[in-house]
C-alpha cells in the first residue's frame, strides 16, 4: 500500500533572488526526497511559497521607494522560473498574500484565543522618534547579548542561532536612521507557548530519528525555558488581526508564515477541484517532513507543534525536521547585504542544472557547515561527472550501439555471467537498496555517493574486460561485458534520478525505454537483448577551467 508523505520546505521571503545557500540548505533536500518518494510509487504533496509579510520585504521597498506588493510580485516570479529551471517540482507554490491564507490564519487565531492560547498584554517595543513609529524585529539591530555579534536582528542573532527580544540587544540601533530607538509601551497579543512546554519536551524525547543537531538544538531551547511570544507588530503590511480595534497592526510573520503549510495544502486541494483532498496529507496515516535551514528550526520543532496541538490534534505533526547546516562561499557566510552570494539565476545563466545540483548534494551541509568553491565546483564536474559517471555511460552504450547494431545484445544467462559479472550485477542491486535506505532517511550525501561508487567500480570492471579488444576474438564475452555494464547504467540513472533527473532522463531514452523515467519506479530494469537503443551523446561537458576562474575572480571582486 501507498505511504502518503508531505514535503514541506522552508518559506522564502520574497525580497531578494535565490542563492545557492538557499537551494543546498532546503529546497533541493526537499525535492530529492519528494522525487525519491514519487518514484516508489507513494502519495506526495509537496509544497510552499513566497512569504510576502515578513519585514525584510518592506524594509526593501523603503529602501527603493515602491510599495512592498512590488518587491513581492518581482521576486515571486523570479523564484517560480529558478525553480523551473532547477528542476524543483512543486505541487504548488503559492505566497502568504492569497485569501485563502489570510482565512486559515484567521480561523487559527480566533480558535487560539478562545482557548486563552492567545492573549492581549502590553509590551514595551523599540519606538523611533525619528521615524515617528514601532520598529519591528528587523528593523534594529544591535550586538547579541550571548555571542557578541554586532549585527544580530531584533528576532535572532545569526551568529549563534538564539531567538532574542529587540530589549535584549545592547547598543540596539534603528536600521531607518541609525537612532537609538526608545522603548515605549504598546498592546499586543501574545502565543502562550509556556502551555505547551512540557508537552514538547516529550514528544521531542521521542524522536530518536531526527539529526543530531536538531535535536541538540532544540534541546537547549527547551532547557531555556518557553516563553510566550508576541504575535502582532504595529504594521501596516501582513494579516489583519480577526478582532475589532487593532486596525494599524498586524499578525507577525514568525506566527502566519508556518501556517503557510496548511493554507497551501488547502488551496492546493482547492485547485484540484477536491477541497477536502488536503485532509490526506494532514489526517490520519501520514508523514510529515519539514525541510529547512537550521536558524528555522525553533519555528518548525516548537511553535508550529504547539499552534496545531492548540489548534486541532487531528492534524499530524511533523515526523521529521531534516534541517541542514549552512552552506558557505568560498570559506566565508553566504550575505546578500555584502553582495557575497552567487544567486541561481545567475547561475543557470552559465552552467546547466544537474551539475549544480549534483554538486550541492554530494556537499550538502547536513550536519555541519559546508563549502561551495568555484575550484571544487570545476572538479566534480570534470572528474566525477565527466569522467566517472558521464564516462561510463557514453563508453557503455556507444560502444555497443556501433558494435551491436544500435540494439542491446544477446547475452548469456545471467546465472551463467561470469563471477566479475554477477558480482557487479549483485552491487548494482545492492547500491539501489542502500540508496534508497539513504534516501528514506534524508541522508542524501551518503546516498549519492554509494551510487558514484557503483560507476567507479563499473568503470573498473570494464578496464578489467575490455570488451573493446574481446569482441575482436570472442564477441559472446564482449557482449556479456555491455550487456552487464548497461545493467548498472540503468541501475545508476534510477539511483541518480532523484538527484539529477534531467541527465537520468537521458540515460533512460539512451537505453531505448519509453515514457519518463520515473514511471519505471525504484528497480533494476535490466536491458531487454534486442531492443533498440538511442544513438548516446556525452551526459555531460567539460569545463573550460579559465571559465571558472572567471567566476571565481567575480567572487572575489
Amino acid at each position: 500500500m501507498a505511504d502518503r508523505i508531505f514535503v514541506a520546505a522552508a518559506w522564502p521571503y520574497a525580497n531578494s533572488s535565490l542563492h545557492l545557500g538557499h537551494i543546498a540548505g532546503c529546497y533541493l533536500p526537499a525535492d530529492i526526497f519528494a522525487r525519491y518518494h514519487r518514484m516508489r510509487g507513494n502519495q506526495v504533496l509537496m509544497v510552499s511559497g513566497s512569504d510576502q509579510h515578513g519585514t525584510p520585504i518592506t524594509v526593501r521597498a523603503e529602501e527603493e521607494g515602491v510599495p512592498p506588493q512590488t518587491i513581492v510580485e518581482r521576486y515571486h516570479g523570479q523564484s517560480l522560473e529558478t525553480w523551473r529551471r532547477l528542476g524543483i517540482t512543486f505541487d504548488l507554490y503559492t505566497t502568504t498574500g492569497t485569501e485563502n491564507h489570510r482565512q486559515t490564519v484567521h480561523e487559527i487565531f480566533l480558535r487560539l484565543y478562545e482557548q486563552g492560547l492567545i492573549y492581549k498584554k502590553t509590551a514595551a517595543l523599540p519606538y523611533s522618534t525619528k521615524a515617528q513609529r514601532f520598529l519591528p524585529d528587523r528593523y534594529v539591530e544591535g550586538t547579541c547579548p550571548f555571542c557578541g555579534y554586532s549585527a544580530a536582528r531584533g528576532d535572532q542573532c545569526d551568529q549563534c542561532g538564539k531567538q532574542l527580544d529587540p530589549k535584549d540587544l545592547i547598543n540596539i540601533k534603528s536600521k531607518l536612521h541609525g537612532d537609538t530607538p526608545e522603548f515605549r509601551e504598546t498592546e499586543h497579543f501574545f502565543l502562550k507557548l509556556s502551555a505547551f512546554e512540557q508537552e514538547l519536551a516529550a514528544w521531542i524525547g521521542e524522536k530518536a530519528h531526527w539529526r543530531p543537531n536538531v535535536r541538540n538544538f532544540v534541546a537547549q531551547y527547551l532547557k531555556d525555558g518557553l516563553i510566550d511570544r508576541a504575535i502582532t507588530r504595529d504594521l501596516d503590511w501582513g494579516v489583519t488581526i480577526p478582532l475589532p480595534g487593532y486596525e494599524s497592526k498586524r499578525i507577525y510573520v514568525w506566527f502566519e508564515a508556518v501556517i503557510g503549510y496548511l493554507s497551501a495544502s488547502k488551496e492546493w486541494a482547492q485547485r484540484q477541484g477536491q477541497p477536502e483532498a488536503w485532509r490526506e496529507f494532514w489526517q490520519g496515516d501520514v508523514r510529515s517532513y519539514y525541510f529547512l535551514g537550521k536558524d528555522n528550526i525553533p519555528f518548525h520543532a516548537i511553535i508550529w507543534p504547539a499552534i496545531l496541538r492548540g489548534y486541532d490534534r487531528t492534524l499530524a505533526q511533523p515526523y521529521d525536521i531534516p534541517a541542514n547546516e549552512y552552506l558557505n562561499l568560498e570559506g566565508l557566510k553566504f550575505s546578500k547585504s555584502r553582495n557575497w552570494a552567487v544567486y541561481v539565476h545567475d547561475f543557470l545563466d552559465r552552467f546547466e542544472a544537474d551539475p549544480l545540483r549534483y554538486t550541492l548534494s554530494i556537499n550538502m551541509p547536513e550536519t555541519a557547515d559546508t563549502d561551495f568553491s568555484w575550484k571544487e565546483f570545476l572538479r566534480r564536474n570534470n572528474d566525477e561527472l565527466v569522467a566517472t559517471y558521464g564516462n561510463l555511460v557514453n563508453r557503455v552504450l556507444s560502444f555497443t550501439y556501433r558494435t551491436f547494431e544500435g540494439k542491446v545484445p544477446e547475452h548469456t544467462p545471467e546465472d551463467r555471467l561470469g563471477e566479475s559479472s554477477r558480482g557487479l550485477l549483485r552491487q548494482a542491486e545492492a547500491t539501489l537498496e542502500e540508496t534508497a535506505r539513504c534516501l528514506e532517511a534524508c541522508r542524501f550525501k551518503e546516498g549519492i555517493k554509494a551510487a558514484m561508487n557503483l560507476a567507479r567500480e563499473a568503470n573498473r570492471y570494464l578496464e578489467e574486460q575490455q570488451p573493446w579488444k574481446t569482441v575482436k576474438t570472442d564477441r559472446q564475452a564482449a557482449a556479456d561485458a555491455l550487456w552487464t555494464g548497461s545493467c548498472v547504467v540503468a541501475a545508476l540513472k534510477t539511483a541518480l534520478y532523484p538527484y539529477m533527473p534531467v541527465s537520468s532522463q537521458k540515460v533512460h531514452e539512451y537505453l531505448g525505454q519509453a515514457g519518463r523515467v520515473e514511471e519505471q519506479g525504484w528497480a533494476l530494469a535490466r536491458p531487454v537483448a534486442g531492443r533498440a537503443l538511442r544513438q548516446p551523446a556525452p551526459l555531460f561537458a567539460k569545463l573550460d577551467e579559465a571559465a571558472v576562474t572567471a567566476e571565481m575572480t567575480g567572487a572575489q571582486a
